[in-house]
């Protein structure tokens, strides 16, 4: 089992990253390959629409998608899970890969969206990008731990 988040914009909160960290080092211990990168996010200058931007993150998404496996898309219109219901769809997805992307502040563009095999949401709620990777990752290592059995 593989999994491969990648994310737009380059995390900068240490608490965030290390929360991520902790996460991260959790899920391994299963045995489990987890990997995160991230991808620039394109900066808001006023000159191009929201759409070109997003546009242009994901060109750099797709571009990062080699041998992806299940491309999972983070997205508010996605499915909501439950953490069964997210153990059961990760033993499909991960199996052997799954890469699950996480967009910037504009979200992800329609190109990325229509790549992806499924559409996942956290929440109703916009979250910063440095929240929603730690709230992945969290997810993933609960999802494991049912899993697994482990209380």
């Amino acid at each position: 089992m593989k999994i491969h988040l990648l994310v737009v914009g380059k995390p900068r909160d240490p608490h965030a990253c290390a929360l991520h960290d902790r996460y991260a080092e959790r899920i391994t211990k299963f045995g489990v390959g987890y990997e995160s990168a991230f991808v620039a996010e394109v900066a808001t200058t006023g000159k191009y629409s929201d759409d070109h931007l997003r546009e242009r993150e994901a060109r750099q998404l797709l571009a990062r998608l080699d041998d992806p496996g299940q491309v999972v898309a983070l997205d508010p219109r996605g499915r909501t899970l439950t953490s069964e219901e997210l153990a059961g769809r990760l033993e499909r997805w991960a199996s052997p890969k799954a890469t699950l992307v996480v967009g910037g502040p504009l979200g992800l563009h329609r190109s990325l969206l229509d790549r992806a095999d499924e559409l996942w949401s956290l929440s109703s709620l916009t979250l910063p990008h440095e929240l929603a990777r730690v709230v992945v990752v969290e997810q993933l290592y609960r999802a494991l731990t049912l899993l697994r059995g482990i209380p």
